[in-house]
């Protein structure tokens, strides 16, 4: 088994090496879940449940692994609090994967007796700690990582000693050499310094992906995602410390990830793409600005301006499971990209996400400012969500929230009309895009009712109209840009 003692290397080959054990581990992490899987389809029922369980949180550490990897490249200053940690978890951790592979590859007995031999052995082993919980335990103790890693406020040093005395511990009872003292340069003491208090500063898009979905609308025709960089070996991207991380989305079982960032030199958004070619992680990055972003089927594309070529060329091809991930993805990119400084031009057909369509539109007062509500329908799947934009001036168009309407809408208490302009929403959640939009200032009721104030009469008997069953909209397609009412 290899072992991550690194020593005697330069300081930025051992950051490599334990990083590349990361996703090393998590693509053999990966494998073994996928073997378990083949397992318990040979086995009765009764024994499903604990593997299961198991599986399970093997898949969880291989998206911990990744997560890792690719939030290190932002936080590069503080890669080296971890790095002692990491030594001390990953040559356990690997041994545990390779463990449960020679268990569930022993042709010498019968799949029912390799997973009894192999849960109750390794729960042996570990002093009685069982097999799934063992993955609990190494999740735990990479989710520390994270928050150590990014200063989260929730990080605990408490628990995470705690934690690493236990893998320790367990390391000794399989035999696993202690790990040295110090493989990386001395940490200063204010790099541990943490947050305690939560951010005043943060960011709006850092909440769009942590909300629940109200519904999950599957996308046909998927295939894998692709990435076509040019591509740089970790370590090598200049992104200033104390830049901040608002999302990383991953795509085709975490082969490929975004993470978003806002750069702390100049407080513009950036992507930072990963892929892994041969077990090693590859970068590519590009500011938001430097992107631009259209719809092909199930995929958002993003291309970029080759000087060498002067041509637009792909950048990342993204499938996404679902619809609304999509929209999301797509309705944060245009806002970030609309509000970014360095943005030169956006082109108006990055306003319009492909293949959905218009069924209605209107101006709204929204907590205060002039806003287009438009109801689309997409094309593909038939799922209906509700786009506010900015009505005029330099941000006009911009995406302020999308909200989806799911079963709920069929109940008859979901819509009602409050008054000649007022109309009520129940049940109706917002993905707000924008940092001066306050939606609780429109709930203002006992029933926590979303209020939509419409600048025309008419505009609220059309929207109305939209939703009842009864009514039919000829005129639903037609044209419209913002800047000017809807007329019959």
């Amino acid at each position: 088994m290899e072992e991550y003692n690194t020593s005697s290397r330069q300081d930025s080959q051992i950051d490599m090496h334990l990083l590349q054990g990361c996703c090393r581990e998590a693509e053999r992490a990966d494998l073994v879940a996928l073997g378990l899987d083949q397992l318990r389809a040979a086995l009765p029922e009764t024994l499903h449940g604990h593997i299961v369980m198991l599986s399970e949180e093997i898949r969880g550490t291989s998206r911990l692994l990744r997560d890792l990897a690719d939030r290190s490249q932002v936080h590069y200053s503080r890669v080296p609090v971890v790095l002692d940690h990491l030594n001390v978890i990953l040559p356990c951790l690997s041994r545990s994967l390779r463990d449960i592979t020679t268990h569930y590859e022993d042709k010498t007995s019968s799949r029912e007796i390799r997973w009894r031999k192999m849960y109750h052995k390794m729960t042996e082993e570990a002093g009685g700690l069982p097999l799934p919980q063992r993955f609990v335990l190494y999740n735990h103790f990479l989710s520390l990582l994270k928050q150590l890693l990014t200063k989260s406020p929730n990080f605990d040093l408490n628990t995470l000693e705690a934690l690493r005395t236990r893998v320790l511990s367990l390391r000794e009872k399989r035999g696993i050499p202690p790990p040295p003292m110090q493989v990386g340069p001395l940490v200063r003491q204010d790099l541990l310094s943490l947050t305690a208090t939560h951010d005043p500063n943060a960011h709006w898009a850092e909440s769009i992906f942590s909300l629940p979905l109200p519904s999950r609308t599957a996308l046909k025709h998927l295939r894998p995602s692709k990435s076509f960089g040019p591509f740089y070996p970790w370590g090598h991207l200049n992104i200033p410390a104390d830049s901040k991380i608002l999302f990383r989305r991953p795509f085709d079982s975490d082969k490929i990830s975004i993470v978003v960032f806002l750069n702390s030199a100049d407080q513009c958004p950036y992507l930072l793409m990963r892929t892994i070619q041969g077990g090693t992680p590859w970068f590519s990055l590009l500011g938001a600005h430097e992107l631009c972003i259209g719809r092909e089927g199930s995929a958002l594309q993003l291309k970029r301006w080759s000087r060498s070529e002067q041509c637009s060329k792909l950048w990342a091809a993204l499938y996404f499971l679902t619809w609304e991930e999509m929209v999301l993805f797509y309705c944060t990119f245009v806002a970030l990209k609309a509000r970014n400084m360095l943005t030169v031009q956006i082109h108006p057909n990055e306003f319009k996400l492909q293949r959905e369509k218009r069924l209605f539109q209107a101006q709204i007062i929204d907590d205060g400012f002039k806003h287009s509500l438009i109801v689309y329908e997409d094309l593909q799947t038939r799922g209906i969500r509700l786009h506010a934009a900015v009505w005029d001036g330099e941000l006009r168009q911009c995406p302020v929230w999308t909200a989806f309407v799911t079963h709920q809408s069929q109940s008859p208490t979901w819509l009602s009309r409050r008054s000649r302009h007022r109309v009520w929403l129940k049940d109706i959640q917002l993905y707000v895009f924008c940092k001066t939009y306050r939606q609780e200032n429109m709930r203002q009721n006992k029933s926590g009712a979303f209020e939509i104030y419409f600048v025309s009469e008419e505009g609220a008997t059309r929207f109305k109209d939209v939703f009842s069953v009864t009514t039919a909209s000829p005129e639903s397609s037609e044209t419209y840009e913002p800047g000017a009412e809807v007329s019959k």
